[in-house]
């Protein structure tokens, strides 16, 4: 009988010691938990700053690509306007048979719609590159017969004013903090009322009605197009309202190479003399 109360005592101890063990303990509380730890875990800081600063290693590379293209660009199309200005067998080819310029402006409104409109032609390596050169080729051969037509030392003279202007463009688009990309819809208003008055002075010019129409509509076109070249250099940037995506460093480089290239026509029609 003793020995009975004794095991039953025995079972009925490890059942309650068997039955505590099976119990969870409770969690610990937030203080608890956070007790010793002051030091913040430093893994997603670390991933943040690594994906920052390839972002911007990207963007870096995307705007040398895009300002290594534009420069050969410039060179050819210097080159195309040194030999139609000094060059006069050259000069007096071009000046005589004008179907080549309006061939070379068929190609470059064709290009340029193509590379403006279709996103796989201007992001599939190597046809954008060979649509830009045909592009660059067209509207260099535009600007060169263009040229032509004006005194050497004109030509030259707004070729300087046209890098010092381009120069100081670029440096205050990447140094102020004033966006410009902001202000789309004021350079769209802006472009409408050029591109309607050009087709008014279209009409007015061949009847010599206002002869000063010619030189306010190029200050103007001009003004235009230097706001277009701070607009599209801070695409580029990336810390501004609106960027451009690297992938669109074909398209970049047509923007700028445009902007420059009517920034210039247009200096050429204020300061040019015409040759006699």
């Amino acid at each position: 009988m003793t020995q009975g109360k004794l095991s039953l005592a025995n079972k009925t101890t490890n059942g309650s010691s068997s039955g505590q063990a099976l119990v969870a303990p409770a969690p610990p509380s937030y203080e608890e938990a956070t007790a010793g730890t002051s030091a913040p875990c430093y893994n997603d800081v670390e991933m943040l700053t690594e994906f920052t600063w390839d972002d911007r290693n990207i963007r870096r590379v995307f705007i040398r690509k895009v300002y290594a293209i534009l420069m050969i660009q410039l060179l050819v199309t210097l080159a195309i306007v040194a030999l139609f200005t000094f060059c006069d067998p050259v000069k007096d080819y071009i000046q005589a048979n004008p179907g080549w310029y309006w061939a070379s402006y068929i190609v470059f409104f064709v290009t340029y719609v193509t590379l403006s409109c279709c996103s796989a032609p201007r992001r599939q390596f190597p046809w954008n590159l060979i649509l830009l050169a045909i592009f660059t080729l067209s509207l260099s051969y535009m600007t060169g017969m263009l040229s032509s037509f004006y005194n050497t030392k004109s030509v030259v003279m707004c070729l300087g004013i046209t890098a010092a202007v381009c120069l100081l463009v670029t440096v205050f688009s990447f140094q102020t903090k004033f966006d410009v990309t902001s202000y789309q819809g004021v350079l769209f208003v802006f472009c409408m009322v050029m591109f309607i008055s050009g087709l008014v002075l279209a009409l007015v010019l061949p009847f010599q009605y206002v002869p000063w129409l010619d030189a306010t509509y190029a200050v103007l076109g001009a003004i235009l197009f230097t706001m277009f070249l701070a607009f599209d250099t801070q695409l580029l940037m990336g810390n501004k309202r609106y960027t451009m995506s690297p992938e669109e460093y074909v398209f970049a480089t047509l923007n700028i190479y445009l902007d420059i290239i009517y920034i210039f026509s247009f200096f050429l029609q204020i300061f040019g003399t015409k040759r006699e």
